[in-house]
Formats: C-alpha cells, structure tokens, sequence
C-alpha cells in the first residue's frame, strides 16, 4: 500500500483534495476556515502556522511553531508543562510542595527556554483539549513522523493526546521508531459503551444528578434547538467555567468559532435551557469510537446547590451511552469523574528529536525523566 503523503498551506488551499468519507468532510468543514482566516480568527490566543497532511484517505492537521511563550498549550509546550502546571499546583493544597515545586518550575522553564523548547510541529493537531486519532498503520505513522521530519528539520515533532488505554498500538510503534514519551496530564475515561460499568453507588450518583433536570426546572436541548442567538451565551459559558476559573492559558474560543461549530457540526452542541435562557452548554465530536467534549461549560455565577455541572456531566454520559461511544472525560474534577465510575489513565505526548543537536534535545530528555519519575507519581497519589 502506497504511503504517498502531501502537505498543504493557505497558499495552496484549493489543491487540496479532500476525502469523501466522514472523517474527510469532517476535517475540510473545520480546517478550511482556519487554514483560511488563521488560527486566532476562531480561538483569540491560538497563534501558530496550520497545515493539512493528507496520505490516502486521510487528512491531519499539523501545526508550526517557533517561539510565542504566551500561546495556548495546545501549541506551546512550555506553556503546558510551565504555565499550565504552576495553576494545577494549587490543586495539591500543600503550600510548602506547591512553593517547592513552583520554584523547580520557573528553572525547568527558564532552561526550556534557552533549549528553544517551542521550536515545535504538532502532527493531529486539532487545536483542542484532546485530540482523537483515526486508525492508522504502523507503515503511515512512520512515514508521518519521516515526512515531517524531513520538512522541518530545525523542529521537535510532537503527536499529543496518547494513553495506553486508547492507543496501546500506536505508542508501541512510535517508541519502536524512536520517540521520548513525555507524560503531560491525568486524563479520565468512562466504558460508556459497556452497560455493566461502573458500581452501584455510580449509578446511583448519576441517576441523581440526572433528576436535578426536572427538579430545577431545566430542558436537555439538542443541536436543532440551539439557535444563532445563543452563540454569545456559550461563549460566555465555557468562559466561565474553562477560562475564569481554569486557566487562559486554554483554547480561547471566539464567537466565530462557536459559529463555525454550530453551522458544520464540527461540534454536536447540547444545552441546558430554562425559561428561555441557556446556562449550560456541551459540544462533544466522536472519531473511531471515542467521544470527547472539548467545549464544556456553566453559569458559574448560579449557587453550587443548583447542581448545573452535575446535570451537564450525567447527560454527557447519557448521551455518549446512547451513541455507543467510549468517553474520553479529559483531565479536571477527578474526584467527580471518579465517583461516577471514571477510571484514571496518563496521557503522553510522544516526542521525535533525535534529527536535532544536542543542546536542543537535552531538556526533553529531562522532562522525560523528572515527569515520568516525580510528575505521574504526583498526579496519581493526589489523584489530579
């Protein structure tokens, strides 16, 4: 099977010849604005280069980077192990941990810095919390990592979003052709596919939170009922929740790209809704039996009593039921996920320098080591 792989830009768009299959209408409905209009069009603080590879029947986006320390992790390594990572910190409650490991931060940054570290191109690069990945074979993962390599020499290759319970195959073929695995969070996954998952106390606690609708007052809302007039409401609300209380440092989504979603269905959005006002909202998409919801949030400014995550979260596994779909939860609210019979994994970033000098490969190499060593034992003993 042939392995011929192209790579497009905005300056040869139109030749681009993309797929008639699912995933092939997918990708040219969401990467073709972008690649148009440029990243920070739809996500204010995504500034890189996009490209679309296409091999075959399929079609990655592949992101360029430089530089630009103030990018959103989804571009910016250094953003995601410095910036990033100091927020999470707080989540531990151990001041003298938190003031230790902070000040080990602001060295491991200063030296990624130095080592160029964001000199970086990201293959499956949808720009998104979690990248899911289509079926690939050990012949066109080597000649993606190959081709890439070969058309940016000076740049670390990188491929996110990679767990051992979702890409056992894919990790052991990448390692098998040279990569580091870097570890980069704790992300959370629920077998709603499998109708015997979970305990009873889960159960119980989803069919809770799932009676706080009807209790409240408020309607499930599928994609037909979300209209043009709530665009600036759902902005507003994954705002509040990612943003204002997270971290900026996530995707910052524009109306625009609220918009590109709506009309494609590059998300499938669902809201809760009560008495004509949207004060929740979920946009999830599905690729080779996975599901994830990288636009998720609620009106903060609404008593905790009122229960809006606990109701957005139980009808996020009803639906992901209903499709037949694994649940990728992402990282966050693990005690939440936990009680609800989410099962924790590590995810990685997997980590091509070996075609760079040496001064530019040593602080991967590190981060390999100290994340691997101190970072996953952290994540896994305080449960992050």
């Amino acid at each position: 099977m042939s392995n011929h792989i192209s790579l497009y830009d905005q300056s040869n768009l139109e030749r681009i010849d993309w797929p008639d299959t699912e995933d092939g209408r997918y990708a040219k409905a969401y990467l073709e604005p972008l690649l148009r209009e440029g990243t920070d069009r739809f996500m204010r603080n995504v500034r890189t280069r996009m490209l679309v590879l296409r091999t075959e029947d399929l079609v990655l986006p592949v992101t360029v980077n430089d530089d630009d320390y103030d990018n959103s992790y989804v571009c910016s390594p250094y953003t995601h192990y410095i910036r990033y990572a100091k927020r999470e910190l707080e989540l531990l409650n151990r001041p003298l941990m938190e003031k230790s490991l902070s000040a080990i931060l602001d060295v491991l940054g200063y030296f990624m810095k130095s080592s160029q570290l964001n000199q970086v191109v990201h293959v499956n690069n949808w720009l998104l919390s979690t990248n899911l990945y289509p079926r690939l074979s050990e012949g066109q993962l080597a000649a993606i990592v190959n081709t890439v390599r070969e058309a940016f020499p000076e740049h670390a290759i990188v491929l996110r979003s990679l767990s051992s319970s979702l890409h056992p195959a894919m990790i052991a073929t990448l390692q098998a052709n040279g990569c580091k695995l870097v570890p980069s969070r704790q992300i959370y996954l629920y077998q709603s596919n499998d109708p015997a998952f979970g305990n009873a106390k889960s159960r119980w606690l989803l069919k809770r939170d799932y009676e706080l609708l009807a209790k409240n007052g408020y309607e499930f809302v599928s994609p037909s009922d979300i209209t043009d007039t709530d665009v600036p409401r759902i902005a507003e609300l994954y705002a509040m929740l990612y943003l204002d209380k997270y971290s900026y440092d996530n995707p910052q989504f524009d109306t625009a790209f609220i918009r590109l979603a709506k009309q494609t269905g590059v998300l499938t959005l669902y809201g809760l809704r009560k008495e004509g006002r949207l004060d929740a909202v979920m946009g999830f998409f599905n690729r080779n039996g996975v599901m994830t919801t990288p636009l998720f949030g609620y009106d903060t400014s609404q008593p905790a009593s009122v229960g809006l995550y606990r109701m957005l979260s139980a009808c996020l596994i009803r639906q992901a039921r209903e499709m037949g779909d694994l649940l990728h939860e992402s990282a966050g609210a693990a005690q939440f996920k936990r009680n609800r019979g989410a099962i924790a994994d590590i995810e990685y970033s997997a980590v091509f320098d070996s075609h760079l000098p040496l001064g530019r490969r040593w602080c991967w190499t590190l981060l390999e080591h100290l994340l691997n060593g101190i970072g996953v034992p952290i994540m896994r003993k305080y449960k992050l």
